[in-house]
């Protein structure tokens, strides 16, 4: 187990984090969080080395991916830097990059029920105006989870706010910040049901924000 209290905050610089070998060769991971060594609810940055692949492996419970640097393929395609995918539960692939890539990955979280296949290439889809002076990106929707790529201004402020459900923030680019501390490019903060904070930046920032979607209590 491995940060697996989801009522504890979590705040991870992933860029300093270290990388661990995986099973396979050429494949880095640094986890974020985990239930189990190589199965159940999983979170991770992941890095291929070029040439580097995966075997044919099953997702349970549905794999969550964004693209983070290179190009990650696959048998159905190739996604690069900026794509947003989700396989769902019963699913398959084996995946591959063939000059390296580095992925934020989620294994084994969705909805048992929730079987859209997503593939979303977020350098060309279309900002919609948000609260504030906020742009958002729609990614995806399934009851109380919600997932979108949120641009933030220089200088914008957000109201105070709770967050059903839970909150989960990886900083695209920038700097996010609230009144517990800074957050750059790469940090990966998981915030409890009903948490609150009020957040701002100083610098245009993307984040990659899910909402709605944790347990109310740790698993284990």
């Amino acid at each position: 187990m491995l940060n697996m209290d989801f009522r504890e905050r979590l705040v991870i610089d992933t860029q300093a984090a270290n990388w661990v070998q995986s099973p396979s060769k050429g494949v880095k991971r640094k986890p974020l969080e985990r239930e189990a060594k190589e199965s159940g609810h999983t979170t991770s940055i992941v890095e291929y080395a070029p040439g580097s692949k995966f075997d044919t492996h099953p997702h349970p419970l549905g794999e969550e991916i964004l693209v983070l640097e290179g190009v990650f393929s696959d048998e159905n395609g190739d996604y690069p830097a900026g794509t947003y995918l989700r396989n769902p539960p019963g699913s398959s692939h084996a995946p591959f990059s063939r000059d390296g890539c580095v992925i934020l990955v989620k294994l084994n979280q969705f909805n048992a029920d929730d079987r859209l296949e997503v593939r979303i290439d977020t350098k060309v889809q279309p900002w919609l105006d948000g609260l504030g002076n906020l742009k958002v990106m729609p990614l995806h929707d399934f009851e109380h989870e919600h997932v979108a790529l949120v641009k933030w201004p220089k200088g914008e402020r957000f109201q105070a706010h709770r967050h059903f459900g839970g909150e989960e923030i990886f900083v695209v680019s920038g700097e996010f910040i609230d009144e517990q501390g800074r957050y750059p490019k790469g940090h990966w903060i998981r915030s409890p049901h009903m948490s609150a904070h009020t957040p701002y930046v100083e610098q245009e920032t993307i984040i990659w924000v899910k909402t709605g979607h944790l347990p109310l209590k740790s698993h284990g």
